[in-house]
């Protein structure tokens, strides 16, 4: 578990570090976000969680993040795994059915982890599953309702929040469904 906090600082200071490497250099790195149906927007499937406008926005998300992960470090037996898979899903996701803009900012991932954790939470039953569950709904429920509907602040990605959000909850189904197959298969031995 130890080890879990350790990746989080890691992935924290990656980011910090690309925004402050973006606001130093004369090129804009977030100029390489994700740009839906674009052969170039593609690699904002990866990037885009590591470039933020400005160091307000790389601040939000690192406090939103720096509560998530460690809800689901405690959880999970692989959370990176999960983590990696939500940011690709809700990022794909975005890149299909997204406005043309340039999307970037770690609020995806933000989102995806909101929906694998409450789903988690009602998929696998456990009462720290569920606690975990409403403890995300009561802390973030008013970002998550405000943060997914169309016609607010221009330059807020609300289709990258709810796609984030569909491809969290999307991984907590399958990832769900894995465990539940890994349950019966070891019941079976026993």
């Amino acid at each position: 578990m130890k080890t879990s906090f350790s990746w989080i600082g890691l992935l924290l200071l990656a980011i910090w570090l690309v925004r402050l490497v973006d606001a130093i250099i004369p090129y804009s790195l977030v100029d390489h976000g994700l740009v839906p149906r674009t052969v170039t927007g593609l690699q904002g499937i990866v990037l885009m969680p590591f470039l933020h406008a400005s160091f307000g926005h790389v601040l939000s998300n690192t406090i939103s993040l720096a509560i998530l992960l460690p809800l689901l470090i405690g959880l999970r037996k692989s959370p990176w795994t999960l983590v990696v898979f939500t940011s690709l899903a809700g990022s794909a996701l975005l890149w299909i059915i997204g406005r043309g803009d340039n999307h970037i900012g770690a609020s995806g991932l933000v989102f995806g982890l909101i929906g694998l954790l409450i789903v988690n939470g009602f998929l696998r039953r456990s009462l720290l599953g569920v606690g975990v569950a409403v403890l995300v709904g009561v802390l973030f429920g008013g970002t998550l309702l405000s943060g997914m509907m169309p016609g607010g602040e221009d330059n807020i990605s609300w289709d990258g929040h709810l796609c984030g959000f569909l491809g969290g909850a999307a991984i907590a189904y399958f990832a769900g469904e894995d465990q539940k197959k890994a349950d019966l298969e070891e019941s079976d031995f026993h």
